[in-house]
């Protein structure tokens, strides 16, 4: 996911001479997970550079550079470190175009490494969604693969909106036998339907002619079921793929969807995979209340309420900081916790 992330940072900058790559340490040393590795040898320092350890000063420098005409993509080095710019990111990033009647554009990217699951010290595995996805006038995305990872971050480079780009951690190293060739095609990002897990077959928002489109929903079956299904994103769907299999093992088929895009929300998709199977689990690693999970359970309940036979089940994190290296094997959801909430569910 690392090499197709930097991939795709790659043909950015070479196909639009206003992107301009920015972060801690992502220059000479390529970023802590290397995913910027060898850019700035490519194209330089001017439009790949490092910047001083100040969260806030690298979103505000690139309110200024979207302002001015650049189209800056910018990391912030771990999740819990975007914090001190939430002023900047809330206040500006986020209202900029609406507050300016859409004169001033805000063609911000905003790459976070998060999650957990990596043996990290504190601070280094938190799940910020929530934050951002309540932000109204930020897009929020979130790939689970390295194909996925490539064509969604092409299509945020690409979107006129500001985007917070969230790649699970414990998924930089995830490896899949998918070609990033054929992936830029015409046309906005959208679900395809039942996918075979590694992206194969999406096209990302800019094409041969270079026009920005607009990052849509795109939700994405992984793998299909008639007896409930699991809606996760990031670094949880291989554990629901896992949890999956095992149930299919004891005679119970589940269909599983990765959300992708937490912001636009594929709400016709969740819908329809809910009116499909009549019943939902919804997995993610931040913790229980006010988590996303919980906006698509309403959802599910204002669209597909008819259909449901039994109550919508959440498998989370817990209620606490997330704790230390050695306890976080109970605080994310595990393969094992995914099943039991499935056949609660199916059970009901």
């Amino acid at each position: 996911m690392a090499r197709a992330l930097g991939e795709a940072l790659r043909r950015s900058l070479a196909e639009d001479p206003r992107t301009l790559v920015l972060g801690e340490d992502i220059g000479k040393l390529g970023g802590v997970f290397r995913v910027t590795e060898g850019l700035q040898d490519e194209f330089g320092e001017a439009r790949v550079f490092d910047t001083p350890l100040a969260e806030a000063g690298i979103a505000g420098v690139c309110v200024g550079l979207a302002v001015a005409g650049w189209r800056p993509v910018a990391e912030m080095q771990f999740d819990a470190f975007s914090y001190p710019a939430l002023d900047q990111v809330i206040s500006h990033v986020a209202k900029m175009r609406y507050r300016s009647r859409g004169r001033l554009q805000m063609p911000i990217v905003i790459r976070i490494p998060y999650g957990g699951a990596i043996g990290a010290a504190e601070h280094h595995s938190e799940s910020p969604e929530t934050y951002y996805a309540h932000t109204a006038g930020l897009k929020v995305v979130v790939p689970s693969n390295p194909a996925d990872a490539f064509t969604l971050l092409r299509a945020s480079i690409a979107d006129p909106d500001p985007v917070i780009f969230l790649e699970p951690k414990s998924r930089y190293w995830a490896k899949a036998d998918a070609s990033l060739e054929g992936l830029d095609g015409d046309g906005a990002l959208s679900g395809n339907g039942v996918g075979n897990g590694n992206g194969a077959g999406n096209a990302s928002a800019t094409g041969a002619n270079g026009k920005a489109a607009l990052l849509t929903a795109a939700a994405r079956t992984v793998r299909d079921g008639s007896d409930c299904t699991v809606f996760a994103w990031g670094a949880m769907i291989p554990r629901v793929l896992a949890a999956a299999q095992a149930a299919s093992e004891r005679g119970t088929e589940v269909r599983v969807v990765d959300v992708r895009t937490l912001v636009p929300l594929d709400i016709d998709a969740i819908a329809t995979a809910v009116r499909e199977t009549g019943r939902a689990v919804v997995v993610h690693e931040a913790p229980l209340t006010a988590g996303f999970g919980a906006e698509i359970v309403a959802r599910i309940v204002e669209e597909a309420f008819d259909h449901l036979e039994a109550p919508v089940a959440r498998v989370t994190g817990f209620d606490t900081p997330y704790p230390p290296a050695t306890l976080e094997s109970h605080y994310v959801p595990s393969a094992g916790r995914i099943l039991a909430a499935i056949e609660r569910t199916v059970a009901y």
